[in-house]
């Protein structure tokens, strides 16, 4: 029985991926250690010790053994995994082994929950302090936690415990990153800053009060929709056909994360509810509450009125009333169906269902009924997360709904496809919108909404490469801060995205971001023998569209590749520990050594190689070479600039070479000024 390496799990012998974390359960080529953004969130409860002296080990044990159980169950429940119990603290870890792309988010929920529920334990005689923190660490993937070894390492986890520390009773302090990234979805109150052991400034913090939001839903930013507006007129067409001849029709938009799905979504059902039609949206998560039929359980419960405060007795009687009403004039058995729903939604209706058919089938004959009484678009969002059965039934439902005002509207990343390659197969009323990157031009516009007009705009178009989301995230971080990172929000969303890659795959697609935005086949021969098949693995690259093959290739007789968006290539490389890097680094140097030609492009990856690598003698001499081939062509601004960078690797005690160096400095930049003088245009005559 293979047992998981991240948490301990045991798992059957058919599993390929642990059941409880997602880790891989593979045996050959344990994960190493990589660089994470994590969350990671303490739990201690409050006074126990002075307690536990009073008490019998038996009855300390007694106390717990649940307390440790329902955090447990809690944390892990939203993503996360233990890391380790320490005496009455529990440390939790989002974002290792696997990346969510949320993962803050989801250690802020699990802090709610456990604050809320741990109460229930020991008579309600049991307070607690909480600590949530995000920030870069150093993870071993191969760790096994269950069994006392450690994950995760870095100044994050310090600070952590020390906010918990700080914490009040039976509440919940976050850390700077981490209300940065949940404050559009959790309330916060602020606080004095901590003065934290070790730390040489007061940490800010803030206490956590609650969620703003439903699991998984993000508010909008209620900005116009810009650039889709060829989707939104193919999605008003469908709609027309639906609503005044009653065709139904299913639409899948598919997206990257961030590319605007959910935004075009909220927008055409803005334009439907406004010309008379009912708009319905739910939502599939990968964690907690997510159950069989989520999506469409939440839809039911919207048409029915209920609420998640009712209790299960009032939920049964609101869908016996609704479906009556619904019903009145057809053949089918309201309460039949109001049985059937209810086993969708999750209580005891009063009638279980024969088969899945049946449940099919009284699912159907509801939303008819509902799309009867007046037009009706049902929004499935994130169904790349939704279960097998939930997407046989979407599926279903466009296949058997005839002669209604019906539209069905799904939400999809592209890895739907990996895990439902037919998806959708078989169907005539079906169409699948795929959402680019904005251009250039609506990119822009986006920005300057953001920003203003200023000369920053042309450095988030360029990182963010037409993702509306990372627009937002990055003009937010240039308003708020001056570090020029790259925003936690972003990084987490690339990170979720390589995470989900099959192992060879992720691992040739961080090889390769070592050689740059551009590589070669020859260099990911070069940097890791062991690839495997480096055709097919470019080939699933290709197709996830995370790289794209070039036309034409600076090396002869070498593909040559590119990532498509410059943030996977910088997120994949921000995995690696720096002695990885530097490892890699030197035998991709050595790769472009051996190959033939001396453009001025493979000077200047010699130069970034080697200076990466370590070795800045060499660095040194390639960035001389560059700079002496600038001034060759009259760059002689440029041949400047790479003598001082030549300069910054030269040794202070190497007087000789850092004169000589200094000397091409003065004279490269004294011939650009003059040079601009010459080309300066003469005053006209008089």
């Amino acid at each position: 029985m293979p047992i998981c390496r991240a948490c301990g799990q045991d798992n059957p012998e058919v599993a390929r991926f642990c059941l409880a974390c997602g880790a891989s359960l593979s045996v050959e080529d344990p994960p190493g250690v990589e660089r994470r953004i994590v969350t990671v969130i303490f739990v201690d409860l409050v006074g126990f010790t002075a307690r536990a002296e009073r008490l019998d080990p038996e009855e300390v044990q007694a106390v717990l053994t649940p307390y440790h159980e329902r955090v447990r169950r809690e944390i892990e429940s939203f993503g996360g995994v233990v890391e380790k119990f320490i005496g009455d603290a529990v440390m939790g870890l989002f974002g290792a082994p696997l990346a969510h792309g949320d993962d803050a988010e989801r250690a802020v929920r699990a802090a709610l929950v456990v604050r809320d529920s741990v109460g229930e334990l020991a008579g309600g005689d049991l307070q607690i302090r909480i600590a949530v923190n995000t920030g870069e660490a150093v993870v071993s993937l191969g760790a096994r936690p269950a069994f006392g070894e450690s994950m995760v390492a870095g100044d994050v986890v310090n600070t952590a415990a020390r906010l918990q520390a700080a914490a009040p009773v039976n509440g919940i302090v976050v850390g700077e990153e981490t209300y940065r990234e949940t404050r559009s979805v959790i309330e916060y109150e602020p606080t004095e800053p901590v003065v934290a052991k070790g730390k040489e400034h007061p940490v800010e913090a803030w206490i956590t009060v609650r969620a703003l939001t439903e699991a998984g839903e993000r508010p909008l930013t209620g900005s116009t929709v810009v650039g889709r507006e060829s989707e939104l007129s193919i999605l008003r067409t469908f709609w027309e056909r639906a609503s005044s001849e009653k065709q139904p029709h299913l639409v899948s938009i598919f997206g990257s994360a961030g590319v605007g799905k959910s935004t075009i979504a909220t927008e055409f059902a803005r334009i439907a509810t406004e010309g008379g039609a009912r708009a319905v949206r739910g939502r599939s998560l990968p964690y907690r509450e997510s159950g069989t039929y989520g999506s469409i359980a939440s839809q039911l419960m919207q048409l029915c009125d209920v609420f998640e405060s009712d209790s299960a007795e009032l939920v049964a009687d609101k869908l016996r009333g609704r479906t009556a009403e619904l019903l009145a004039n057809g053949d089918a058995d309201p309460n039949l169906v109001a049985g059937h729903l209810g086993v969708i939604v999750g209580i005891d209706a009063g009638n279980e269902a024969a088969d899945r058919d049946a449940l099919f089938s009284s699912a159907r004959q509801f939303l008819e009924g509902a799309a009867r009484e007046q037009p009706t678009v049902l929004v499935f969002e994130d169904i790349h997360w939704a279960d097998t059965n939930m997407l046989d039934l979407i599926e279903a439902l466009a296949t058997r709904v005839r002669g209604l005002p019906l539209l069905l509207l799904t939400l999809s990343r592209p890895e739907l496809h990996d895990t439902r390659a037919g998806w959708a197969n078989g169907i005539s009323a079906y169409t699948a919108l795929t959402l680019a990157p904005l251009g250039e031009q609506h990119a822009r516009e986006l920005a300057v909404r953001r920003l203003g007009d200023t000369e920053r705009v042309d450095e988030v178009i360029r990182v963010a490469e037409g993702n509306p989301l990372f627009i937002e995230q990055l003009a937010a971080a240039i308003d708020e801060t001056a570090s020029g990172t790259l925003p936690t929000s972003v990084r987490a969303l690339v990170a979720a995205r390589l995470d989900a890659l099959p192992r060879a795959e992720r691992a040739l697609l961080i090889d390769a971001s070592v050689v740059g935005k551009v590589f070669w086949e020859g260099a990911l021969h070069a940097v890791g023998p062991g690839n495997g098949d480096l055709t097919r693995l470019l080939e699933e690259l290709e197709r996830r569209d995370l790289v794209r093959r070039e036309q034409s290739s600076m090396i002869e007789g070498e593909q040559q590749f590119a990532f498509t968006h410059v943030l996977i290539r910088d997120v994949a490389y921000d995995l690696l520990p720096r002695a990885d890097r530097a490892r890699r680094h030197r035998l991709i140097a050595e790769f472009f050594e051996s190959s033939p030609g001396a453009s001025r492009e493979k000077i200047g990856a010699l130069a970034r190689h080697w200076r990466n690598a370590g070795d800045h003698e060499r660095a040194v001499k390639q960035l001389v070479r560059a700079a002496e081939q600038a001034e060759r062509g009259w760059a002689k601004d440029h041949a400047a600039f790479l003598y001082r960078e030549a300069l910054e690797l030269v040794p202070v005690e190497d007087v000789e070479q850092t004169s000589a160096l200094r000397r091409r400095v003065a004279i490269a930049s004294s011939a650009s000024f003059h040079l601009t003088d010459v080309r300066r245009p003469e005053s006209p005559q008089a």
